[in-house]
């Protein structure tokens, strides 16, 4: 058994995925693509039970679910609603809301929308991943507060965000993109360790938070044309305010991930798909009432305008 192709357009997808049957079959081809190994006792031969969604192992009799350790396992809603919200999620080039994704999959309820997107943003953090290295830009920026206000690193009521970028050539290469509680050097310093690789060029504006990092194993440039990392921060604001018309301070992280996500991968949606359906290492979606058991914060105000930075 090898591993399922990806459909390359839309209309392939929902011919592809269009039962709860084809679903399966490229949940057991993802999860297994050199053929079922029951977790217990390693046989290979098995009775499917479909209607349950499990894998009995004929041997043991050990009954492997198909969807454990995924965003989907012990979900109410159809395979293919997952199936079309991760394809959504994973080649729409302008993202999905949860506005928009509930009105054209026709779920309805907004807080199952909202919860199954963010259940698949959940999905797409992977720990220990592999750092940022060669040429780095970084810089901070302002998003979000109330109302619009006091621009630059003096701002008020609004929520700090730390962005880096490595540079492959003329362009942009992969990004990591951080809220931040103040622009200290503590905090960027950590920021830069956590996600760039020692030995590497950090490429920084003149901010005095950036003054030490040289301590750290970097090289430290200082330029005040940090072409690409400002390209993505206005990219990043265009986002918010565009397709998601504000977000909660609350999940701006996720959003943030999502929007990481989808750039790291933006040639590889095979890999993207599959990985925000958690088929390629278990992963733990937040819980309802991890989104909405705690205060609700206010309503972002994200202004598009990328000279709002520091």
């Amino acid at each position: 058994m090898s591993r399922p192709s990806f459909p390359k357009a839309v209309f392939e997808f929902q011919k592809q995925f269009n039962t709860e049957e084809s679903c399966l079959k490229f949940l057991i081809q993802s999860r297994w693509p050199e053929g079922f190994s029951c977790p217990k006792c390693e046989n290979e031969s098995y009775f499917s039970i479909k209607s349950r969604g499990l894998l009995q192992c004929k041997e043991c009799n050990y009954q492997a679910s198909v969807t454990a350790g995924t965003v989907m396992h012990h979900t109410k809603m159809p395979l293919t609603i997952w199936f079309q919200a991760a394809y959504l999620v994973t080649t729409h080039t302008p993202g999905m809301s949860a506005l928009q994704f509930q009105r054209q999959v026709g779920i309805s309820s907004y807080q199952t929308a909202f919860m199954m997107l963010h259940k698949l943003r959940a999905a797409m953090v992977r720990s220990g991943r592999d750092r940022l290295s060669g040429t780095v830009e970084v810089d901070e920026t302002y998003i979000g507060g109330e109302r619009p206000g006091k621009t630059g690193r003096g701002a008020e009521n609004k929520v700090i965000v730390v962005g880096a970028v490595d540079i492959r050539g003329k362009y942009a290469n992969r990004i990591r993109l951080k809220v931040i509680s103040d622009v200290k050097q503590s905090t960027l310093g950590k920021f830069i360790r956590e996600n760039v690789e020692k030995g590497s060029i950090v490429k920084t504006d003149e901010w005095i938070g950036y003054n030490t990092i040289y301590k750290s194993g970097y090289r430290h440039i200082t330029s005040l044309k940090l072409i690409h990392i400002h390209r993505v921060i206005s990219n990043l604001k265009t986002w918010l305010i565009g397709t998601h018309h504000g977000v909660r301070k609350q999940h701006l992280q996720a959003y943030l991930n999502e929007f990481t996500f989808r750039f790291n991968r933006r040639k590889t949606p095979m890999a993207a798909f599959q990985t925000v359906l958690g088929l390629t290492k278990e992963r733990v979606g937040p819980t309802y009432e991890g989104l909405y058991g705690v205060a609700k914060g206010k309503e972002l105000w994200v202004h598009p305008n990328p000279s709002e930075r520091g």
